[in-house]
């Protein structure tokens, strides 16, 4: 943790000047804490790395399984497991998967006229060289 010093106003007199003016207040210094924000995340990470190893741990020891179902268990974590993913997929609406559609027609099209031409430049090169 960074130590502050924070510089507050009081109703005491100031150091620099003399005691007989009292309409100035004096400065005075309070400690304050601040939390350095790499530790806190550091130390957060490693919380839930010790959380998730404990419980992978607890799931080991909790789900003997009988040889012939591993296969059927693996199979239903994996399913699981692609749902949950499934779901925090954010899926386009309709007019942003028009635009993709459209501009994979444009890119494919594109694409397909560089490389007809390129194959009849080639064609016409070989075609010279051999002759």
């Amino acid at each position: 943790m960074a130590k502050i010093t924070r510089i507050k106003a009081s109703d005491g007199p100031r150091e620099d000047k003399p005691a007989d003016h009292i309409d100035e207040p004096p400065i005075t210094r309070k400690k304050v804490s601040v939390k350095d924000k790499k530790t806190t995340k550091a130390a957060a990470k490693a919380k839930k790395e010790t959380k998730k190893k404990e419980k992978a741990k607890k799931a080991a020891e909790s789900k003997k399984v009988f040889i012939l179902f591993r296969p059927f268990v693996a199979f239903g974590r994996y399913l699981k497991g692609a749902w949950h993913e499934i779901r925090q997929v954010r899926w386009p609406n309709r007019k942003a998967t028009w635009k993709m559609v459209l501009a994979v027609f444009v890119y494919t099209a594109i694409f397909v006229i560089i490389i007809s031409l390129l194959d009849m430049f080639f064609t016409w090169l070989f075609s010279l060289i051999i002759k």
